[in-house]
């Protein structure tokens, strides 16, 4: 049989040889130790990024999550709770912090198991083949979803389409491909990292695994300085990420965040993401004529700027944490609760979830709908001043909505209308 024929003549010259690959590295030991690294990092990114997910609220209304067809995929987790008032800021800078730190291990780990991506002949049984079609799901998954979002991370948005669904599928196919993986290879790894480092099994044997080169090079590192090298890799990068997401003065060690973007100083001095002009507001869209439409209980007010100055100010100390993993640290803002704005159409405390729309023309989450919780919190403001200081064009003037750990796009700036109602 044709197969057979392949199998007797033996691999072709190049990568498909086992004494191609050459390195005195390779072997069990050192793919098992980058295994179980990237089993316990990659287990906390998937949970954060999970937690990340259920923070949009997603289950309250379709304005909230535009994945398409996303069926059993966005089961319902539990309504995001209010407190603590830094929870999206830990979870969300844990999810982007340690996928960049992951990185250095994930490629060690590849190029420690590249000669098996090689193997002769490609297709052995069906068996095989269904494992190597899982080997390309798994390494496919995640390129593909470490790639989009540390692009997210940097606000370079080169691929196609919206990365919320390209990430959330994305995601979900690398974590079936890295269940399925860990299903079959964990007691393996484990019995490898436990035989020590000098264990090197013999070249073509079971314990092997296809790793160990027939014909080693000298070595010119130790296993334990490959992993040290690994190692102060994903240190280095933890250096230069992690300001971004602890904010204030350690952001300036944050050498990664993307550039191009300086807040400037002054009471207004913190990070944005859209400003004014990007998302199309226009002079008139919050001049002088603009005004607040609050609907609900079958009432509708509208309030010019000065009657909500003229209300009750409350103030809240709160940050801003985006999904992109950035956070800023506490600001100091003043505004009107979103409780009182609701006591104008006569809600009380039967307070509902809140619809607010912004005037903005351009850009996803232009409106949102807020759980009752969140709008029931009395840190919830819709501000007009932070630290002590009028809104910034760029920062929503002439009001946005401020909430405790919620992410960043939820903080609706430039709004102008707010309907107290269960969403359809």
């Amino acid at each position: 049989m044709a197969a057979d024929r392949v199998r007797s003549a033996g691999p072709p010259p190049g990568p498909a040889r086992p004494d191609f690959w050459r390195s005195p590295l390779r072997g069990p030991w050192l793919t098992g130790v980058f295994g179980l690294v990237l089993l316990v990092g990659i287990t906390l990114v998937f949970v954060t990024g999970l937690l990340s997910y259920a923070s949009y609220n997603p289950d309250l209304a379709p304005r909230n999550d535009p994945t398409p067809d996303k069926g059993l995929l966005g089961f319902y987790l539990f309504t995001w709770p209010t407190s603590p008032y830094w929870l999206y800021r830990l979870t969300q800078g844990t999810h982007t912090v340690l996928g960049v730190v992951l990185v250095p291990v994930l490629l060690a780990k590849l190029w420690s198991v590249i000669p098996k991506f090689f193997a002769w002949p490609p297709v052995r049984s069906a068996g095989q083949a269904l494992e190597r079609l899982s080997l390309l799901l798994l390494v496919g998954g995640a390129g593909f979803t470490f790639a989009t979002g540390i692009l997210n991370i940097q606000l370079d948005y080169v691929f196609p389409g919206s990365f919320y669904p390209l990430h959330f599928y994305g995601a979900w196919v690398f974590v079936a491909a890295f269940v399925l993986h860990v299903a079959f290879r964990l007691s393996r790894a484990v019995r490898a990292v436990r035989a020590g480092r000098d264990f090197q099994p013999a070249a073509g044997s079971d314990e092997a695994a296809g790793l160990v080169s027939p014909r080693p090079a000298p070595p010119t590192i130790s296993r334990r300085g490959a992993v040290a090298m690994v190692g102060a890799g994903s240190l280095a990068l933890l250096a230069v990420t992690a300001g971004q997401s602890i904010g204030g003065r350690w952001r300036r060690t944050a050498l990664l965040a993307p550039h191009g973007r300086d807040p400037g100083s002054g009471p207004n001095g913190f990070q944005i993401n859209k400003t004014a002009a990007s998302v199309g507001i226009r002079p008139g869209d919050i001049g002088p004529a603009w005004r607040l439409t609050v609907r609900g209980g079958g009432r509708q007010v509208v309030l010019t700027l000065d009657m909500l100055r003229a209300m009750p100010q409350s103030e809240s100390a709160l940050p801003i944490a985006c999904v992109e993993g950035w956070s800023t640290s506490d600001q100091q803002w003043s505004g009107v609760r979103l409780t009182d704005l609701a006591d104008l159409v006569g809600l009380g405390t039967r307070t509902p979830p809140l619809l607010v729309e912004s005037v903005q023309r351009g850009g996803a989450f232009s409106s949102v709908v807020l759980a009752a919780n969140q709008v029931r919190d009395r840190r919830s403001l819709l501000a007009l001043r932070v630290n002590g200081a009028e809104l910034s064009h760029d920062h929503g003037y002439p009001a946005r909505v401020i909430l405790p750990a919620a992410p960043g796009v939820h903080n609706t700036k430039w709004v102008t209308r707010l309907v107290f109602a269960e969403p359809s």
